[in-house]
């Protein structure tokens, strides 16, 4: 677990500002692990490169794509611990990656996509019945 404090920097010679507008002394954020260690955020990005991309683990925006999802409804998943997710570094920085098939698994349980899924099936076949009615009248007409 990862925890923030705010270190606030003595300058020599200076009182606590007052509430009353004065300015801030300077401010540093520093990030502590679980054992109050300080972390070193480079080190902790190289790690993250260092680290091979699993097979079968994709993007949010692939999985997004693929399982017809929206991002929100993704990270409400990992969030929650429905989804399980990890971190790696991308081009442009740490970037969260899931596993297609568990995005799809847990897509085809969400009531929502099934009916998108539904509604889609149906109108394949409302197509699919438009080009028989369609096949029908040219053969009437005598154009095919």
């Amino acid at each position: 677990m990862i925890g923030l404090a705010t270190v606030t920097t003595n300058i020599p010679g200076r009182r606590k500002p007052s509430t009353g507008g004065g300015k801030l002394p300077p401010v540093e954020i520093v990030a502590f692990d679980g054992d109050q260690n300080e972390l070193d955020w480079d080190s902790l990005l190289s790690q993250l490169a260092d680290q091979p991309q699993p097979e079968g683990w994709v993007t949010l925006d692939e999985a997004s794509d693929a399982a017809g999802v929206a991002h929100s409804t993704l990270r409400s998943w990992y969030r929650s611990g429905q989804l399980p997710s990890r971190m790696v570094a991308g081009a442009h920085g740490p970037q969260r990656l899931v596993p297609l098939e568990a995005v799809i698994d847990r897509a085809l349980r969400s009531s929502r996509v099934r009916r998108q899924l539904e509604r889609s099936r149906s109108l394949e076949a409302e197509v699919d019945e438009l080009r028989r009615r369609l096949d029908t009248i040219e053969r009437h007409l005598g154009l095919a």
